[in-house]
């Protein structure tokens, strides 16, 4: 199962694995630009993925998502977290929080507590912008006063980090890895002209190549892999510091627990 699967690095993996035998799912935003993936995948792969709608920005939207998943199938063997967004203005959403913190960190972690029973391994999308981060539990609507794109962006990829750490250590029964993809050429600021010309012309990555490491740690076998690791490029990295430390993982899950009102 694949979120943010309708375009990029989502569809890319998408493809990939069901190129390899594998039944996948996508789940996006946009109904039409969904059928048009699933239809991509149908044409690459000769089977035709099922498909779940949900808008990451209405928690109320993946609530009512898990409970479809869990009807259709008692099990998930790879969930892969890789919905996201880079939000250009400040955007509070229906649920009261700063749109980046949601849909990149928030609705993922819900959907993650939602399935945990069915999930066997999970993969998180996170980012090497985890380094421009300020992630203050107490305070997840912290980048709304004086807002900054990049780093609001870099504040939900660093909670990515946190949460797969924090995940392998709550749930041994589901295998959490996350990958830094590189800087890939996606839909990504498109609502920018500077930033979309610029993701059209400068040397950035393939999905193709983004997706490769999202790919290899869904297929890897675990006794290779570092429980909660973070990865770029199929190999091991360190984040920084403030994406590494156990106590701020433990008060963020206990603070976007709260958020979204599942067990803490």
């Amino acid at each position: 199962m694949i979120t943010g699967a309708s375009s990029g690095i989502g569809l890319a993996a998408a493809t990939n694995l069901a190129c390899r035998g594998d039944q996948v799912v996508l789940v996006g935003r946009d109904p039409a630009r969904l059928r048009a993936a699933a239809a991509e995948v149908r044409e690459a792969s000769g089977e035709r993925p099922e498909v779940f709608r949900a808008d990451f920005a209405v928690l109320d939207d993946v609530r009512q998502m898990a409970g479809r998943l869990r009807a259709a199938y008692d099990r998930i063997d790879v969930l892969a977290s890789n919905a996201g967004a880079i939000v250009l203005q400040p955007v509070t959403t229906v649920d009261g929080f700063e749109l980046s913190i949601q849909a990149n960190h928030l609705a993922p972690f819900l959907l993650a507590n939602l399935l945990a029973d069915r999930v066997r391994r999970m993969v998180v999308t996170a980012s090497g912008a985890h380094r421009s981060g300020r992630l203050d539990p107490d305070d997840l609507n912290a980048p709304l006063r004086r807002y900054r794109p990049l780093s609001a962006y870099g504040t939900s990829k660093q909670a990515n980090i946190l949460f797969t750490a924090e995940a392998a250590r709550r749930w041994p029964q589901v295998e959490s890895y996350c990958f830094h993809p590189g800087v890939v050429r996606t839909r990504f600021g498109n609502d920018s002209r500077l930033v979309a010309l610029g993701m059209r012309l400068l040397p950035f990555r393939s999905p193709v190549k983004g997706a490769q490491t999202l790919v290899w740690l869904a297929n890897q076998d675990r006794s290779r892999l570092r429980a909660g690791g973070y990865y770029f490029d199929c190999r091991p990295r360190r984040p920084w510091p403030k994406a590494a430390d156990p106590r701020l993982a433990e008060r963020l899950w206990a603070a976007s627990a709260a958020a979204v009102g599942v067990p803490g």
